[in-house]
């Protein structure tokens, strides 16, 4: 059986004495095109035969386009119990063919889909558990390096501390007073919408005052922390992981825990009260420009309402909620960081999950404290 393709790859198909042979002639280069391997492989189950060879002696040039029209038909041919004879190849092609029919190919296991939704619920609980074991272990770990270092017998270097200090203090000063002064003249627009129908715009400083002490400028510059602090400390962390740097401290008797989280730690619960201040100041001065500038009210009568309102209370209320959510963001970053797997796309999947995790778990304890207080009336 002969075939006569319209490229300057030919070939033809010959049946004898129980045995293919399959002919090549012409220019079988990628830049030429070739011929389908198909109508060869299907010919094979119409010539009764239990042997393929080749014959390439009137072939001009070749490349890897004849390497792989030879393995496909090579493959169909083993696929249906023919001897497949490659001696009739050029010396290179012969090697190339012959090396790819020796690696099996790669197919790709898919795990089996179980549809039951008792087996899924089982695996994500099994999941979440072993996450919330191994984080509770980290914070065992924490607490321990705390306690070292309150004991004075912490391993870490005091560089690094003072170096945590400036990244979430100082260097979060602009993002901080951008939100918040937006937080606070937002604040104050949404209640004079409604306080201006009752001639009561006056107490628009109130509820900046209180609602930003209170609440949101602790929780704003959490959540801000979250996503510029958190996820600075799991990149980093998750690096030094990829980078096999954790590893080399545990070789040399340091415990990561100590050296690494505990100095991010401390500063930031620490810094965050400082960051809390400054940003309730510029919440009141966003709302005390809402009512200046929108409401007609006076600065210095403003500011008087102001302080009328706000107790002293409110601030500390503020200023406690801000160490927790400071060791929250810091230990979640951290964690995401440390447990990172070896890739440069893991490092990226635990910046990730520090980010979303740490601004999840900052809501969450506001919210708890807010329970908490309402029950002890503060």
């Amino acid at each position: 059986m002969a075939d006569t393709p319209t490229t300057g790859a030919r070939y033809q198909v010959q049946g004898r004495e129980g045995s293919v042979l399959v002919s090549l002639s012409g220019r079988w280069t990628l830049a030429e095109g070739v011929p389908s391997a198909q109508p060869v492989a299907a010919s094979l189950d119409t010539l009764a035969a239990s042997r393929l060879g080749f014959d390439t002696a009137a072939v001009e040039e070749w490349d890897s386009a004849l390497v792989s029209f030879v393995h496909a038909i090579a493959a169909s041919a083993s696929a249906r119990g023919l001897d497949v004879d490659l001696d009739g190849l050029p010396d290179g092609a012969r090697k190339l063919a012959a090396l790819a029919r020796a690696v099996p190919p790669w197919v790709q296991a898919h795990a089996e889909e179980d549809n039951a939704v008792s087996a899924r619920v089982g695996a994500v609980a099994l999941h979440a558990w072993g996450t919330g074991w191994d984080a509770v272990e980290f914070l065992g770990e924490t607490l321990q390096a705390l306690g070292a270092m309150l004991r004075r017998r912490a391993r870490f270097r005091r560089q690094d501390l003072l170096h945590a200090f400036e990244a979430t203090g100082v260097g979060a000063l602009g993002i901080v007073a951008l939100i918040n002064f937006l937080i606070g003249a937002v604040l104050a627009f949404v209640g004079a919408v409604q306080l201006q129908e009752f001639g009561a715009s006056i107490y628009v400083a109130n509820l900046v005052a209180i609602g930003v002490a209170r609440e949101l400028g602790a929780l704003m510059t959490g959540i801000v922390m979250a996503g510029r602090t958190g996820a600075a400390f799991a990149a980093v962390l998750g690096t030094m992981t990829v980078n096999e740097e954790v590893d080399a401290l545990r070789t040399m008797g340091l415990k990561p825990v100590e050296f690494l989280v505990l100095p991010r730690v401390v500063a930031t619960a620490l810094m965050l009260p400082a960051l809390v201040a400054y940003a309730d100041l510029l919440g009141i001065l966003g709302g005390m420009f809402v009512g200046v500038t929108l409401l007609g009210l006076g600065t210095v009568e403003y500011l008087q309402q102001t302080q009328q309102a706000l107790a002293l209370r409110h601030v500390w209320i503020g200023l406690g909620k801000s160490v927790v959510f400071g060791a929250v963001v810091a230990l979640t970053g951290c964690y995401y960081g440390i447990r990172c797997g070896r890739s440069a796309a893991a490092v990226g999947e635990a910046t990730m999950k520090a980010v979303v995790m740490g601004i999840v778990l900052v809501v969450v304890v506001d919210a708890i404290f807010t329970v908490l207080l309402h029950l002890v009336h503060l």
